[in-house]
């Protein structure tokens, strides 16, 4: 491995210190067609090797644009292969620093069907161990599914470059119009979760490595925190973003969020209580939206897929109106339902304010098999807002007339108390004293062991 190449440098940066050991060094490109074997190409463009972040097992394999400008030939793709296969078979996560420019022109066929193996291989270790991408330079074409397929995606937020086709190739656009490959039009478009500069990047993966379990069967180093377990969250209903409550119920604060720059009406990512990795899931606004009911239903899918416990804070009135939901709101809202039924780890909900109508069934109600499901007493739940209920009953009454209706829908359909009463609602809480019983419920739930029946996975 050569200390001077930018792919050895990115390595080091974001391993432990002196914990990297390089697997193929000595590999380099087979192909004789257009003169290439006259071409000098160590490492076939690509170091790979493992080593440990924060003690923990990492294999990964980063890209040399100075050797043949990074590009995926047969051995560089095998190389990369190999890596995988070896996570595979210890069990650990693999992370991939992307620099490159494309599939290698002169191996043609036989590049293109490396490329398809390490596609695949990232398709059997899905479910299996995490998988981390960082794009630091172009990652363009067939090459852009390696982020796809990956849990989670980082972009340098100078250099980086995501696409299929590149912004000029697009009919009537130009990169200067738009550029569809930056760093933020990928953020927006779901299709990375942080970008930022290059030392960000080595400290968001560092970061998200401790949340996540090395593998499916990782049960985790959790049960131990300094931050006091009853700690109280008062005021906790007041807080608007619910990025703010997640911080407050969390040891130590300790919030990593996914997809940020997505569908920001949801909120996803990665909290700990009393040391333990939970996933969070809670809207942002009162009105779900079908791209954070999409991007809520993958998160659910990879906690499950790793046994992460999922947490979901509810304050959901209804669903977006709007020509585009109205495309997309059957689809993505079944995704959801079909995300939380499915998902067999414990599950706790808290109603924080209202919960209406679809939006109550889809964000982890009791219906969609929540475990716990916890309520404020300020809380409301029921199939509308009281004054939207009063329009319809009440329609064509005056004012007062529509007032009482309202105050009468709301104390009898929409009381958190009738829903207790109903088995929908397993405890009236204080919001102070969130953060107490949420952590007492996962700590009951550790245990837990749910069978689904038996099929290959969802048809969706």
């Amino acid at each position: 491995m050569s200390d001077t190449s930018k792919a050895a440098a990115r390595i080091k940066a974001l391993l432990d210190a002196g914990s990297f050991v390089e697997i193929g060094g000595q590999v380099t490109a087979r192909s004789t067609d257009f003169n290439l074997n006259a071409e000098k190409t160590p490492s076939d463009g690509v170091v790979t090797g493992y080593g440990t972040i924060d003690g923990n097992l990492i294999y990964i394999y980063s890209q040399d644009a100075s050797v043949l400008g990074g590009s995926i030939g047969e051995m560089h793709a095998k190389k990369i292969s190999r890596i995988y296969s070896l996570a595979m078979k210890t069990g650990a996560p693999v992370i991939g620093l992307l620099d490159s420019t494309g599939v290698r022109l002169e191996e043609a066929a036989d590049a293109l069907d490396s490329l398809g193996r390490v596609l695949a291989k990232m398709s059997f270790a899905s479910g299996l161990i995490p998988q981390i991408t960082a794009v630091f330079g172009p990652c363009g074409g067939a090459l852009s599914f390696i982020p796809a397929l990956s849990d989670f995606t980082f972009i340098e937020s100078e250099n980086g470059k995501l696409f299929v086709n590149s912004p000029d190739a697009i009919s009537g656009n130009t990169t200067e119009a738009c550029d569809t490959s930056s760093p933020s039009f990928q953020m927006e478009a779901g299709n990375a979760d942080f970008a930022g500069t290059e030392a960000e990047v080595y400290a968001g993966i560092r970061e998200l490595v401790t949340f996540l379990p090395i593998n499916n069967e990782d049960e985790g180093d959790g049960g131990y925190s300094e931050d006091d377990l009853n700690r109280s969250c008062t005021g906790f209903a007041s807080y608007t973003d619910p990025r703010d409550q997640l911080r407050v119920i969390s040891d130590n604060a300790a919030f990593f969020e996914t997809k940020r720059g997505y569908a920001d009406n949801m909120v996803t990512g990665f909290i700990r209580l009393n040391g333990f990795t939970v996933g969070a899931v809670a809207n942002n606004k009162t009105e779900l939206c079908a791209k954070g009911m999409e991007k809520a239903a993958k998160f659910i899918g990879f906690c499950d897929a790793f046994n992460i416990p999922v947490l979901t804070l509810v304050n959901a009135t209804s669903l977006h109106a709007c020509e585009c939901g109205e495309k997309l709101h059957p689809k993505n809202g079944a995704a959801l339902a079909c995300a939380y039924a499915s998902a067999t780890v414990p599950k706790v909900s808290v109603i924080s304010g209202k919960a209406f109508g679809s939006a109550y069934i889809l964000m982890g109600s009791k219906a969609m098999g929540a475990d716990m499901v916890y309520a404020f007493e300020t809380s409301e739940i029921g199939t509308m807002d009281p004054k939207m209920a009063a329009k319809i009953i009440s329609a064509g009454e005056d004012a007062d007339t529509m007032k009482k209706t309202a105050e009468e829908y709301k104390a009898l359909q929409n009381s958190v108390l009738g829903a207790a009463r109903h088995g929908l609602v397993d405890t009236i809480i204080s919001d102070a004293d969130t953060r107490k019983y949420v952590i007492g419920a996962f700590e009951m739930l550790y245990t837990k062991r749910e069978e689904r029946p038996d099929k290959k996975h969802v048809s969706f």
